[in-house]
C-alpha cells in the first residue's frame, strides 16, 4: 500500500473503536471529509460521545452486517484477535482489506514531517505537551495522544500543516510502522513482557525504530540511559541528548515530579529541532495543564479530602507519580487504590511493585484488571498485598471496587489525598466518592 492509500479511501469500519488510539484515527479519518463507522464492545462515553457528535455510527454488538458493503477498509485493534477470534475470522473472510490500528497510522503518516514520541513511561505527557507547544506557537500541527488532552477533551488535534505528532507504542512492535523524522525516546524498561522475551528483546525494538529515522532526522533521548545507549548504536540520525537541554532553567511546570521535568526537557529539545524560540517553549509548557489520568485532580469531598486519578501500571511509573504527589503534598496522607493490570505484568515485575508504594501512607491493592488475558490463579491481588508488606506497614487487600469505595468512605479523614491508580476501570472509584 502506497502513501496516498487513505486519499483513494472513502469509508473506514473501525472494530474496537472505543479505545484511545483507535478514536483518535477514528477523528483524523472524519476530519479527511471520509464516511467513519465503528463497532466497540462495551459503552465508552469518553471517547465514543465525542465522535458521535461527528455523525459516527457506532455498533455495540459483533454482528458482520453492520460492516456496509461500501467500505472501503477495516482498520481493527489488535485486542479483537485474542477476545473476539469467531468474529475476526468472519472479518477476515470478506473481501475489504484489513488493517491493524499500527498499520493504518503508519499509512496515515506517510508524506506528513512526523514527530513520534515512543517510550516505557511518560509518551503520552511528553506527545501532550510537544503538542501544546506547537499550537500555542501557531505551527498547526495533526495530533494523536494516548490519552484526553485538557481544555479540548480530545485525543485528536486536526491540523492543516505537514507536522504530524503521534504518539508511536512498543507493544508487539507496533511503533515500526512509523517512519519518523524525529524520534522522542524517554526512557526504555521492563514491561509487556507478555509479548517481550526480556528486555534485551525491548532495547532491539527500540533499535529498529531508531534506525528507521533518515540521516537528516532527529532522536531525542536521555543518553544517560544505558538501554538507550544500546538502542542507538549504529543510528545515523542527528542525536539530541535532551538531559543537557534546559538545564539551568527553572521549568515551573503546573504537572510536578521530577519525571515530568524530563518530558519537558524532550519538548524543548523538539522545541530547537523545529525553530521554535526557547521562551515560546518554556511559556507554553509552564502553561501545560496535563491530560486526563495523567495525575489528574479530579475534585475535592466536603472535608477538604482532595481525589486525583492515575494511569501509573508499571513500577517505574508508580514511584514516578507518587513522587510528584508527595512533592505537592507533603504533610498530607496519601491513600493509593492501586489497580494490577494484566497477570502477567504483576507476575513478572513482581518484586519491583512491592517496593513501589513507599511515598504512600496507605496501599488499598485492588483485584487485578485481566483486559486480554486470561485468569491466572498464580498471581493475585492477596500475593501482591503481602509482597508490598514486606517494604510498607500499612496494606491491604480489597475484594472488588465496591468494597474498596465503601471501606474509604468509613475512613476518610480531613485533608486526606486519594489517588486511584491503574490502567483498568479503578478510577470509578474516585468518581462514585465525589459528590
Amino acid at each position: 500500500m502506497n502513501k496516498n492509500f487513505f486519499k483513494n479511501i472513502h469509508a473506514v469500519h473501525f472494530i474496537g473503536i472505543g479505545g484511545i488510539g483507535m478514536s483518535a484515527l477514528a477523528r483524523m479519518m472524519v476530519h479527511e471529509g471520509k464516511k467513519v463507522t465503528g463497532t466497540n464492545d462495551w459503552e465508552s462515553p469518553s471517547t465514543l460521545d465525542g465522535l458521535r457528535d461527528q455523525g459516527v455510527h457506532i455498533y455495540l454488538d459483533r454482528d458482520i452486517s453492520h460492516i456496509s458493503p461500501d467500505t472501503d477498509v477495516i482498520i481493527y485493534s489488535t485486542a479483537w484477535d485474542q477476545n473476539e477470534k469467531d468474529f475476526m475470522n468472519q472479518v477476515r473472510a470478506l473481501s475489504t482489506p484489513v488493517l491493524t490500528y499500527a498499520e493504518a497510522l503508519g499509512l496515515a503518516s506517510q508524506g506528513k514531517y512526523t514527530i513520534a514520541i515512543s517510550g516505557t513511561h511518560g509518551k503520552t505527557t511528553t506527545t501532550a505537551m510537544i503538542a501544546e507547544m506547537l499550537v500555542t506557537t501557531k505551527k498547526d500541527p495533526t495530533v494523536i495522544v494516548g490519552s484526553l488532552l485538557k481544555g479540548s477533551g480530545s485525543n485528536f488535534i486536526a491540523g492543516e500543516s505537514n507536522l504530524f505528532v503521534v504518539e508511536a507504542c512498543e507493544y508487539q512492535r507496533s511503533f515500526l510502522n512509523l517512519s519518523p523524522e524525529i524520534l522522542i525516546i524517554t526512557n526504555i524498561d521492563n514491561d509487556h513482557l507478555d509479548y517481550y522475551k526480556d528486555i534485551e528483546d525491548i532495547i532491539s525494538a527500540f533499535h529498529e525504530l531508531a534506525m528507521k529515522v533518515p540521516k537528516h532526522g532527529f532522536v531525542v533521548a536521555d543518553l544517560h540511559d544505558q538501554n538507550i545507549q544500546k538502542a542507538l548504536l549504529g543510528t545515523v540520525a542527528n542525536i539530541v541528548d535532551y538531559s543537557k537541554v534546559g538545564e539551568t532553567k527553572h521549568f515551573d511546570l503546573s504537572v510536578p515530579g521530577d519525571h515530568n521535568i524530563k518530558n519537558a526537557q524532550a519538548a524543548l529539545a523538539v522545541a530547537g529541532i523545529l525553530n521554535i524560540t526557547e521562551d515560546e517553549a518554556l511559556a507554553a509548557l509552564r502553561n501545560f495543564q496535563g491530560t486526563w489520568r495523567r495525575m489528574e485532580y479530579k475534585g475535592e469531598l466536603s472535608n477538604g479530602t482532595k481525589v486525583y486519578d492515575d494511569y501509573a501500571h508499571h513500577p517505574t511509573e508508580i514511584r514516578a507519580s507518587l513522587q510528584g504527589f508527595r512533592a505537592k503534598h507533603p504533610e498530607g496522607r496519601i491513600r493509593i487504590v492501586f489497580q494490577p493490570h494484566l497477570y502477567s505484568r504483576t507476575k513478572l515485575l513482581l518484586n519491583d511493585f512491592a517496593g513501589s508504594f513507599s511515598d504512600a501512607d496507605e496501599v488499598i491493592v485492588a483485584p487485578i484488571y485481566a483486559a486480554r488475558e486470561k485468569s491466572d490463579l498464580e498471581i493475585s491481588a492477596e500475593i501482591l498485598t503481602q509482597e508490598i508488606l514486606k517494604y510498607h506497614s500499612s496494606v491491604r487487600a480489597g475484594e472488588n471496587l465496591l468494597s474498596i469505595e465503601s471501606y474509604l468512605r468509613d475512613t476518610v479523614r480531613a485533608g486526606d489525598i486519594i489517588i486511584t491508580m491503574g490502567a483498568g476501570d479503578v478510577n470509578k472509584i474516585g468518581e462514585h466518592l465525589l459528590p
